[in-house]
């Protein structure tokens, strides 16, 4: 079924838990078998070398036959991705940390990493014919679907927790969604968005309910390899709420292996949470059985403030594959490095990408981390947008 113009090697969708298999060729939610997020698998069989990479643009979609849509003409870019890997000198010498990056995925379109899953899977939903999408957010996301859908001519449905920062709620606005407040947390508005579909026909892009935010969010495991000439970091340290980058990355660095692109060696990963919400950290040390009764409470670092990850399987899996694990740090203690990295390096990031450098000092104080090591923080945002809650 595969045309010209389709160049993805996209091959099926499975369930995450049980590998049942699911249609590509039509609009799919999660797995109805398991419950369970559904994930896209390419053939990778086929001669892929990195020197197709050679003048692309600088892109996401430089990684165009591992990325699931299949017409071209259906792409919705904003020049997401390829946001660049910095080498913070001063924390460098003043830390001894020699091997110290700062991969800066403020620099995306509507300014987080949220761009790229959203440019994915926006795409697939045009591509499908979808007139509207709806999703609930703690703030970054739902700008960035509200853009995309923007470019797409899609109606965009936002279902944000009332006591976001304004700027999240203007942006929304400003691209032409409708803006729909809630109180409470992210698990609140997902119940909203629940109810919401019940009376409109609407396409939902809800955190791993879709299986192609994930494609998107996976091309930071692929531009970290390649900004690193091929060779992945011993350490990535990763802001996760509802984990979609975490589990993004690690299913690209397999496929990076499938290809040959990379060898053996994978890093650890370590998922860092907010001590106001931290379920995956609760479920880790065995304070819970899983996360989906877990009370979580708000954070300034509003995107982790995700109380019921529904892909909490897979954030554990790639925690335990990669021999990491999940920790928790505070809101004062994430103002406090937001204030020192905007001092030091003259970057001013989000709170979640701030929370890891303050998990890094944690896990070098345990050993859990040497100084030596080639260490990849990923920065998810640009401080300018939680001005009203740092300052």
């Amino acid at each position: 079924m595969k045309t010209v113009a389709q160049l993805t090697t996209l091959e099926q969708l499975v369930c995450s838990q049980c590998g049942k298999t699911y249609s590509i060729f039509e609009p799919q939610t999660f797995a109805s078998c398991c419950q369970q997020p559904l994930v896209s698998v390419y053939d990778l069989s086929i001669p892929l070398s990195k020197d197709v990479l050679h003048n692309r643009p600088a892109t996401m979609w430089r990684y165009r036959e591992v990325l699931p849509v299949f017409e071209d003409t259906n792409i919705v870019s904003l020049g997401e991705g390829m946001t660049p890997m910095l080498t913070p000198k001063h924390l460098r010498a003043k830390y001894d940390l020699p091997n110290l990056f700062i991969k800066d995925e403020s620099l995306n379109p509507t300014g987080s990493f949220k761009a790229r899953g959203l440019s994915a899977a926006v795409s697939k939903a045009l591509e499908f014919g979808a007139e509207t999408c709806i999703i609930p957010t703690a703030g970054n996301a739902g700008g960035a679907m509200a853009a995309y859908c923007a470019a797409a001519g899609i109606k965009a449905i936002v279902v944000m927790p009332r006591h976001t920062p304004q700027v999240f709620k203007d942006e929304c606005e400003l691209y032409g969604a409708q803006l729909v407040l809630e109180d409470g947390l992210i698990s609140d508005c997902a119940r909203k968005v629940a109810q919401l579909k019940s009376t409109i026909a609407c396409f939902d892009i809800s955190t791993l309910k879709e299986p192609y935010r994930l494609e998107g969010k996976k091309t930071m495991g692929y531009e970290i390899a390649e900004q690193l000439n091929w060779e992945l970091p011993d350490v990535i340290l990763y802001p996760t709420g509802g984990g979609t980058g975490l589990i993004g990355m690690w299913k690209a660095f397999k496929e990076m292996q499938q290809l040959g692109w990379i060898g053996s060696k994978l890093p650890r990963m370590y998922a860092v949470q907010a001590q106001n919400c931290q379920p995956v950290v609760q479920t880790w040390n065995g304070k819970q059985q899983d996360a989906k009764q877990y009370k979580g409470s708000a954070s300034l670092a509003n995107g982790l403030a995700v109380p019921n990850p529904f892909a909490e399987k897979m954030i554990l899996k790639v925690l335990q594959e990669s021999n990491g694990f999940p920790l928790a740090i505070n809101d004062e203690d994430m103002i406090s490095a937001v204030r020192e990295i905007a001092r030091e390096e003259g970057m001013l990031i989000a709170p979640e990408g701030a929370a890891l450098w303050t998990a890094l000092q944690q896990l070098l104080h345990a050993e859990a981390v040497q100084h030596d090591e080639k260490i990849v923080l990923l920065n998810t945002g640009s401080g300018y947008k939680y001005m009203e809650n740092i300052v």
